[in-house]
């Protein structure tokens, strides 16, 4: 299911600087995609112009639940959020994939947006979802044997052990 969010005011303003008008036949300026439409929109997106990917995160809404969605979009734990521009017209678009809990993955848009590597694996390492297609799925900040992903809200806080070096007077 797709929603839309309505454009704020200001830079992402729906008058065609930098946000859109789905009224106007443009691209909204804030998507909901499912999963399932997730690459087919992102490739399409590219076929109007929005050819740079300027950033692809995740956010963790465990203890958020029952946030505000447009009509028919279902809340899950986690939201893959993809932000991309389109230079010659200077608009932009951010898509949101809700990913469940119990399957936390989506496609990899590595083949569309190759600059979206790092960013995956970022995802990937701190959020524990996973990017199918992607060419390299392995951490990226955290060490190799690291158990458990440090970004999802109901990793143990505070678990690292400071190290201090010996200081010598």
């Amino acid at each position: 299911m797709t929603g839309v969010d309505e454009a704020p005011e200001g830079d992402d303003a729906a008058d065609g600087r930098l946000g859109a008008d789905a009224a106007d036949g443009g691209v909204p300026a804030v998507q909901h995609v499912g999963r399932d439409q997730y690459l087919a929109t992102v490739k399409a997106l590219a076929d109007e112009g929005f050819v740079m990917c300027v950033d692809l995160t995740a956010v963790d809404y465990l203890e958020h639940p029952d946030r505000l969605l447009p009509e028919g979009v279902a809340a899950e734990r986690f939201e893959v959020v993809v932000n991309l521009l389109d230079l010659v017209h200077r608009r932009r678009t951010r898509l949101r994939v809700q990913v469940p809990d119990a399957d936390p993955t989506v496609a990899s848009l590595f083949d569309v947006h190759p600059g979206t590597e790092a960013m995956e694996r970022e995802v990937y390492d701190m959020f524990g979802i996973e990017f199918e297609g992607h060419p390299d799925l392995t951490r990226i900040l955290m060490p190799e044997d690291w158990v458990g992903h440090p970004l999802r809200k109901d990793d143990e806080v505070g678990r690292i052990p400071v190290q201090f070096k010996e200081v010598h007077a």
